[in-house]
């Protein structure tokens, strides 16, 4: 059976792949997509989620939600130029679909209270919206059998040189759900930077012409050009795809190698706020709580990329 889930978004380009990937692939069902402030404003972000899923063909609900951090009214004030790699709204025509009435925090407690407990969280944006859901309605909890969050770094940091964005732009959310006892795999820039797309690569999605494939090869190649420029990785040509590593993983796990410790968030330090604190060498003496993924297998993710966005959606 296909794995349910829920993705969580902030849609600019890596977003974007994910649902791609997500609806299209034949091992998910995308139960829905929920929106935060994040790498643009929500109403952009969720704009930019309604063009993708409209441009593939998926009909899937999309629901608005928190427009500000749980505690940080002030933010986002970006420390680097995001629009590098995002731009603001997505090279796609308009959307027809709209956006769910109900706002994005009171839909997710209503769709797992109501379901089975099957239904997997993947939070590829700030963590907001989970975890103002958790903290209005704890009962969600049990129903949760697991939340995969792309998100955090060990080695380094791609906001501050402590923090990652997603875990930076909310740290009390994250630190809600990072110590909220369920199952959770952190796909972390350690593993996403070692699961590069290559402009050949991106050209091979080209030549598949289909239309997520195309428009993957545009969001890609605009983000290997960000990171060219801005923040080169260790081949130059290729960027991470952070966000579509986090649902590849869900179909695959394998494409990622995760390791079982103690993992919080730095919501208070002047240099560190927003770091995820990685027990790695098991020196705090608390319960591991993540299943933390430092490491990927590039040629897999990249072939997965191939072959799910390679697909159509049928009429």
């Amino acid at each position: 059976m296909p794995h349910r889930i829920i993705l969580d978004v902030d849609t600019g380009t890596d977003d974007a792949v994910a649902l791609m990937v997500a609806a299209l692939s034949p091992d998910i069902e995308l139960t829905g997509a929920t929106v935060v402030n994040g790498n643009v404003p929500v109403e952009v972000g969720t704009e930019n989620t309604l063009r993708v899923l409209d441009h593939i063909g998926a009909d899937v609900p999309v629901f608005q939600g928190m427009a500000t951090p749980m505690v940080r009214p002030d933010f986002p004030i970006p420390r680097v130029d995001v629009s590098s790699y995002h731009g603001r709204y997505l090279d796609l025509p308009p959307a027809r679909s709209r956006k769910g009435a109900q706002h994005a925090v009171d839909w997710l407690i209503e769709t797992y209270l109501a379901s089975e407990g099957d239904i997997t969280l993947v939070a590829v944006a700030p963590l907001s919206n989970v975890a103002m859901a958790m903290k209005k309605e704890p009962a969600i909890l049990e129903k949760i059998p697991e939340i995969v969050i792309m998100g955090g770094g060990h080695e380094f940091g791609n906001i501050t040189p402590s923090a990652e964005f997603n875990i930076w732009a909310d740290p009390e959310a994250a630190r809600v759900v990072m110590t909220c006892g369920r199952p959770i795999r952190l796909v972390a820039l350690d593993a996403t930077h070692r699961a590069l797309v290559s402009r050949e690569d991106c050209a091979r999605l080209r030549e598949l012409n289909t239309p997520a494939s195309t428009a993957a090869a545009d969001l890609i190649e605009r983000r290997i050009q960000g990171y060219d420029e801005h923040q080169p990785m260790h081949r130059t040509g290729t960027a991470p795809v952070h966000d579509a590593l986090a649902v590849c993983a869900v179909i695959a796990p394998e494409v990622i190698e995760t390791t079982f410790v103690h993992v919080d968030v730095e919501t208070h330090g002047e240099l560190t706020v927003g770091r995820t604190v990685c027990d790695v060498a098991h020196r705090g003496g608390q319960a591991p709580n993540v299943h933390l993924a430092l490491n990927a297998d590039e040629p897999r993710f990249v072939s997965m990329l191939q072959d799910i966005l390679g697909r159509t959606l049928p009429d």
